[in-house]
């Protein structure tokens, strides 16, 4: 987004929020998004929240993943340091992607270009970015070897390489195996085909999604009884709110046509309830029965039939086993039933995992994410070791909103350990996800630790409103571009 355009996004907003009694400085404020100040042209504000104590440490810092995670923490490590030595393997050249606006462009709203930036536009003068990859860790010798076959070595290493999608854990997909946000999606779209089947989590397919949308619209208008599925794996993904987001886009591109009656939508999310924080929970669910949605708890995606339309869940549920005497108690039994469901119109959110490289390598874990302390984001193991953003196991922060609170804990808990110092900075489990649920209304839904609700502004938020669509749409892009990917956000 170029500077007028945000100066244009800025002024819609400002003609919004005024309507409620505030100015836009306030509700940056109340919004948490005090840091961004300097969109707004107000220096002193932007001083006093983006300035960091430079630091005299020294060493040699190695980055791995020049995502929106790396990419903001070698830009505030750059800015902090006063003699950086910062290094940045990433073989993307799009690897700084909005990765956000993907449901945006499933229902029509953005454009691929919309989300797209150049990682080398982006990379913080004095830090030496690789394209590659890296493929092999050595932690106790301190070196990462990458794709060409190079050993480089660090003093200290920071993993923020994301997340790659697992297709090929699906029965009938196995052919595609591993993809990732931004990359080639051939694989992807050769299989689904015209099939009606999709999936947001790589910008290639969330074009795609627009498309196959729009013709299962196409179908109801035509007077066809249509039913689109919405899936939810028996893994963390990035965003746990996303396949939601595009199932309410779906309903109000069938409402937008005047044709939602020819509709049904079904979600079947592995999980028991609709999110973690019962607040939110609650009013998905109100939010769902007024929508005429369906769901069905419990269900795994295991298989899909593209030529047929048929995808197969692991459904399954709890029942009373034989009594332990000692215990007083009945033991519990989970049982398994395979269920089929037909469809015109499917998305897809596919398992997610680190990669193997770095999951299954001395840094990951047996669950394969990098085992990090979950306030500190400091390796369980090695102590010159960092984590956040997607691949990093904590219990929740697998958003962009999380991951403006995590990359500034990382930097000042890197420097303490430069400097030999205890690690003071504490990640509290912010996490951030504003759920679209039609065009023209999202709901702010913030919560840490607590899994309470943490709003920043004065309002309710389970309350589904306007102006977080505009904030939305409209200013969380372009505050990433000129924000985080900066280091001062």
């Amino acid at each position: 987004m170029a500077r007028n355009e945000l100066d244009d996004a800025l002024e819609l907003v400002d003609s919004e929020i005024k309507k409620i009694g505030i100015s836009r400085r306030e509700a940056f404020k109340l919004a948490g998004l005090g840091s961004a100040a300097y969109l707004m042209g107000d220096a002193t504000t932007a001083n006093a929240s983006t300035t960091v104590q430079a630091s005299e440490a020294k060493g040699k810092i190695l980055i791995i993943g020049g995502g929106l995670a790396g990419m903001a923490t070698a830009a505030r490590l750059a800015s902090t340091l006063s003699t950086p030595d910062i290094t940045i393997i990433e073989p993307n050249p799009n690897s700084v992607s909005y990765q956000p606006g993907n449901s945006l462009i499933a229902g029509g709203v953005y454009k691929k270009e919309d989300v797209m930036y150049s990682t080398k536009d982006f990379l913080p003068a004095g830090v030496k970015l690789i394209k590659d990859r890296a493929i092999e860790f050595n932690p106790d010798a301190n070196k990462v070897v990458i794709g060409s076959g190079e050993t480089i070595s660090y003093d200290f290493l920071v993993i923020a390489a994301g997340l790659a999608l697992d297709f090929g854990q699906i029965k009938g997909l196995e052919e595609i195996g591993i993809s990732y946000t931004q990359g080639d999606a051939s694989k992807i779209l050769t299989k689904f085909a015209d099939s009606g089947v999709t999936s947001i989590f790589n910008t290639d397919t969330a074009v795609e999604t627009w498309t196959q949308l729009q013709k299962f619209v196409e179908k109801a208008k035509g007077g066809k009884k249509v039913k689109g599925i919405f899936t939810h794996p028996n893994t963390a993904v990035k965003c746990g709110g996303a396949p939601k987001k595009i199932m309410y886009l779906t309903n109000s591109r069938l409402v937008e046509a005047g044709v939602r009656d020819n509709a049904e939508l079904v979600f079947y999310p592995n999980g028991g309830n609709m999110f973690g924080v019962k607040e939110y929970h609650d009013a998905i669910v109100k939010q769902f029965e007024a929508r005429d949605f369906k769901w069905n708890y419990f269900h795994n995606l295991t298989a899909v039939d593209l030529e047929n339309k048929i995808a197969t869940f692991d459904k399954r549920w709890q029942e009373k086993g034989p009594y332990d005497e000692d215990l007083e108690e009945y033991s519990m039994i989970t049982k398994h039933q395979e269920v089929e469901a037909n469809f015109d119109f499917m998305h897809i959110t596919p398992p997610m995992k680190a990669p193997d490289e770095i999951g299954n390598s001395a840094v990951g874990s047996a669950k394969g994410w990098v085992p990090v302390n979950k306030e500190t984001l400091q390796h369980v193991k090695y102590k010159n070791i960092f984590s956040l953003g997607d691949i990093a196991a904590v219990p929740m922060g697998k958003t962009g909103g999380s991951v403006r609170k995590q990359y500034k804990v990382v930097v000042e808990n890197l420097i303490s350990s430069m400097e030999g110092n205890e690690l003071k900075a504490k990640y509290a489990g912010y996490t951030v996800c504003p759920l679209i649920t039609d065009i023209g209304k999202v709901m702010l839904a913030e919560f840490n630790w607590t899994k309470k609700p943490t709003p920043s502004f004065p309002l309710d938020p389970t309350q589904e409103r306007y102006i977080w669509w505009l904030m939305k749409v409209y200013l969380l892009k372009p505050m990433t571009q000129y924000g985080l990917l900066s280091g001062k956000a």
